[in-house]
Protein backbone atom coordinates (compact mmCIF):
# COMPACT_ATOMS: atom_id res chain seq x y z
CA UNK A 1 0.00 0.00 0.00
CA UNK A 2 1.36 3.54 -0.94
CA UNK A 3 0.61 6.80 -0.61
CA UNK A 4 0.13 9.71 1.53
CA UNK A 5 -0.98 9.63 5.39
CA UNK A 6 -2.81 12.63 6.00
CA UNK A 7 -3.73 14.30 9.55
CA UNK A 8 -7.34 15.77 9.24
CA UNK A 9 -8.90 18.57 11.20
CA UNK A 10 -10.87 15.71 13.13
CA UNK A 11 -8.00 14.21 14.53
CA UNK A 12 -8.11 11.15 12.19
CA UNK A 13 -5.21 10.42 9.85
CA UNK A 14 -6.57 9.20 6.44
CA UNK A 15 -4.29 7.28 3.85
CA UNK A 16 -4.49 8.78 0.32
CA UNK A 17 -3.66 7.24 -2.37
CA UNK A 18 -3.55 9.79 -5.31
CA UNK A 19 -2.65 12.74 -3.63
CA UNK A 20 -2.92 14.85 -6.80
CA UNK A 21 -6.66 13.66 -7.37
CA UNK A 22 -7.18 14.79 -3.27
CA UNK A 23 -5.84 17.99 -3.48
CA UNK A 24 -8.21 19.16 -6.51
CA UNK A 25 -11.01 17.48 -4.25
CA UNK A 26 -10.39 20.01 -1.74
CA UNK A 27 -9.54 17.54 0.84
CA UNK A 28 -12.75 16.29 2.23
CA UNK A 29 -12.91 13.46 -0.02
CA UNK A 30 -11.18 10.24 -0.61
CA UNK A 31 -11.49 9.65 -4.17
CA UNK A 32 -10.57 6.31 -5.57
CA UNK A 33 -8.90 5.74 -8.56
CA UNK A 34 -7.58 2.44 -9.75
CA UNK A 35 -5.00 2.11 -12.55
CA UNK A 36 -4.93 -0.56 -14.69
CA UNK A 37 -2.13 -2.33 -15.52
CA UNK A 38 -0.59 -4.04 -18.37
CA UNK A 39 2.21 -7.34 -18.36
CA UNK A 40 4.59 -6.08 -21.22
CA UNK A 41 6.74 -8.82 -22.91
CA UNK A 42 9.88 -6.73 -22.96
CA UNK A 43 11.68 -8.68 -25.94
CA UNK A 44 8.88 -7.92 -28.76
CA UNK A 45 7.34 -4.61 -26.68
CA UNK A 46 3.95 -6.01 -26.70
CA UNK A 47 1.58 -6.08 -23.87
CA UNK A 48 -0.02 -9.41 -23.14
CA UNK A 49 -3.78 -9.15 -24.06
CA UNK A 50 -5.02 -12.92 -23.77
CA UNK A 51 -3.93 -16.43 -22.25
CA UNK A 52 -3.49 -17.32 -25.58
CA UNK A 53 -0.60 -14.87 -26.24
CA UNK A 54 0.95 -15.45 -22.63
CA UNK A 55 0.68 -19.17 -22.95
CA UNK A 56 2.88 -18.85 -26.52
CA UNK A 57 4.99 -16.72 -24.63
CA UNK A 58 5.39 -18.72 -21.79
CA UNK A 59 5.68 -22.08 -23.86
CA UNK A 60 8.72 -20.49 -26.01
CA UNK A 61 10.47 -19.31 -22.28
CA UNK A 62 10.18 -23.69 -21.54
CA UNK A 63 6.89 -23.28 -18.79
CA UNK A 64 4.56 -26.39 -19.62
CA UNK A 65 0.54 -26.16 -18.98
CA UNK A 66 0.45 -28.04 -15.79
CA UNK A 67 -3.15 -29.96 -15.36
CA UNK A 68 -3.30 -29.90 -11.73
CA UNK A 69 -6.25 -30.70 -9.06
CA UNK A 70 -7.81 -27.33 -9.19
CA UNK A 71 -9.75 -26.53 -12.26
CA UNK A 72 -10.38 -22.98 -11.91
CA UNK A 73 -6.65 -22.08 -12.56
CA UNK A 74 -4.53 -21.72 -15.36
CA UNK A 75 -1.00 -23.54 -14.23
CA UNK A 76 2.04 -23.49 -15.79
CA UNK A 77 5.87 -25.21 -14.46
CA UNK A 78 9.08 -25.47 -15.46
CA UNK A 79 10.54 -28.91 -15.68
CA UNK A 80 14.09 -27.22 -14.28
CA UNK A 81 12.95 -25.13 -11.55
CA UNK A 82 10.10 -25.64 -8.52
CA UNK A 83 8.16 -22.81 -9.60
CA UNK A 84 4.92 -23.06 -10.51
CA UNK A 85 2.48 -20.06 -12.11
CA UNK A 86 -1.28 -19.89 -11.27
CA UNK A 87 -3.69 -18.34 -13.00
CA UNK A 88 -7.32 -17.64 -13.04
CA UNK A 89 -8.83 -19.06 -15.38
CA UNK A 90 -11.02 -15.60 -16.46
CA UNK A 91 -8.39 -13.84 -18.09
CA UNK A 92 -11.25 -10.56 -16.64
CA UNK A 93 -10.01 -11.71 -13.35
CA UNK A 94 -5.93 -11.40 -14.29
CA UNK A 95 -5.02 -8.29 -12.28
CA UNK A 96 -1.21 -7.16 -11.00
CA UNK A 97 -0.86 -9.42 -8.44
CA UNK A 98 -0.44 -12.20 -10.82
CA UNK A 99 1.36 -9.97 -13.39
CA UNK A 100 4.34 -9.56 -10.69
CA UNK A 101 4.07 -13.19 -10.45
CA UNK A 102 4.94 -13.63 -13.90
CA UNK A 103 7.95 -10.89 -13.65
CA UNK A 104 9.10 -12.15 -10.70
CA UNK A 105 9.34 -15.78 -12.22
CA UNK A 106 11.10 -14.21 -15.32
CA UNK A 107 13.48 -12.04 -14.84
CA UNK A 108 13.78 -9.02 -17.69
CA UNK A 109 11.57 -11.23 -19.48
CA UNK A 110 8.27 -8.90 -18.53
CA UNK A 111 7.19 -5.45 -16.96
CA UNK A 112 4.12 -4.63 -15.36
CA UNK A 113 3.27 -1.13 -16.53
CA UNK A 114 0.01 1.50 -15.95
CA UNK A 115 -2.51 1.58 -19.13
Amino acid sequence: MSGVWVFKQNGVFQLIENPAAEASGGGRQVVATRRRKALVHLPSGEAVTSYAMLGQILRGLGWERYYGPDNDLLQYHKRSSIDLISLPKDFGKFNSIYMYDIVIKNPNLFHVRDV
